[in-house]
């Protein structure tokens, strides 16, 4: 839209495109609008030489003039209805803008049509490529994080875990965004420092790859040919492929002793019930029989004993600063 008044019988003032594309998205990936406005383009001009999309539209042809006009010039450039595409920068060429947005607001000068094309979107997930960008930064140049091994950081993330949990349990949306985070940084901070070992070497990619697979594979009833339509049906087809790919000799395996012993005893008492094994927990003396015996039937009737004491020790906890007040 022109920004001044039309007039039929006015010169022709032109056009200027301001280009935008996304550093998630590879270079030369445009859209077709974009692509038709750069080759009908009476000239295309970007202030950035070392723009990511440069060497793409030269390799198709089109004549990129590397230059930073002023809002005045640019407007000539146009006179006479001519076309002017600004492959835009990554900040976005705000001293172009501002001066485009103050030449049309004083209503002195005959403007062209302003047009914002984007030329690429962000597809979904594409924010975690800044993450993996940012966490190869980090790893290269902060002298704290680049000594980091697995080792080292096995301990944060049992801990974010935790705060998980509890951002959850609080029910306070904010902070579980931002433990979600907490915990992805983990995830992705760990497979960078996987990238350097020098026997068995893998990246974020590897690792997402891995997981998609799997995913795929136990969800025959999505993927495949097989149907679910309950969730115990769900758990069925789960087991079931879990169990191929495994090939464990005891349901016992891939249970994690380093747990906490609430969790750990309905655990395993979930993989005796799901296996349909006829073993009853130990009988003996002592708080731990007793407990193991709750975690068990806390199980069969559908209950996690872990949150259910962690809901419970809360409620002491408040009761506790009760008093205190």
């Amino acid at each position: 839209m022109n920004a001044t008044t039309a007039d039929p019988t006015a010169p022709d003032q032109g056009r200027i495109v301001l280009l935008t594309t996304s550093h998630r998205v590879a270079p030369g990936l445009l859209s077709w609008p974009a692509w038709q406005a750069l080759r009908t383009a009476d000239r295309v001009l970007c202030a950035d030489g070392a723009h990511p999309q440069l060497p793409y539209l030269r390799e198709a042809g089109i004549r990129v003039d590397e230059a930073a006009p002023t809002a005045e010039e640019l407007v000539d450039a146009c006179a006479g209805g001519r076309t002017a595409v600004v492959v835009a920068t990554g900040d976005g060429d705000p001293a172009l803008t501002d001066g485009l947005a103050r030449l049309a607001g004083s209503g002195r000068v005959p403007m062209p049509d302003l047009e914002l094309l984007p030329a690429s979107y962000d597809l979904p997930g594409a924010r975690l490529l800044d993450l993996v960008q940012v966490m190869d930064r980090i790893r290269l140049e902060c002298p704290w994080s680049s000594q980091r091994t697995h080792k080292g950081l096995a301990k944060y993330a049992i801990e974010e875990a935790y705060e998980l949990v509890e951002a959850i349990e609080d029910g306070d949306r904010e902070e579980l965004r931002e433990e979600l985070g907490d915990v992805l940084l983990q995830v992705v901070f760990h497979a960078r420092i996987a990238e350097e070992d020098p026997d068995a070497p893998f990246d974020v990619d590897d690792v997402a790859g891995t997981i998609v697979a799997k995913l795929i594979h136990r969800h025959p009833h999505v993927f495949g040919d097989e149907t679910a339509s309950t969730p115990e049906e769900v758990r069925e087809h789960w087991l079931r492929t879990k169990a191929a790919e495994k090939r464990r000799t005891s349901v016992t395996e891939g249970v994690p002793l380093g747990q906490p012993g609430l969790a750990l005893a309905a655990k395993l008492a979930s993989r005796v019930r799901t296996a349909g094994l006829p073993v009853a927990p130990p009988s003996g003396e002592g708080i731990g029989y007793e407990l193991l015996a709750l975690a068990t039937r806390a199980e069969a009737e559908g209950t996690d004993p872990e949150a259910a004491l962690r809901a419970a020790a809360r409620a002491y906890r408040d009761a506790i600063r009760a008093v205190e007040g």
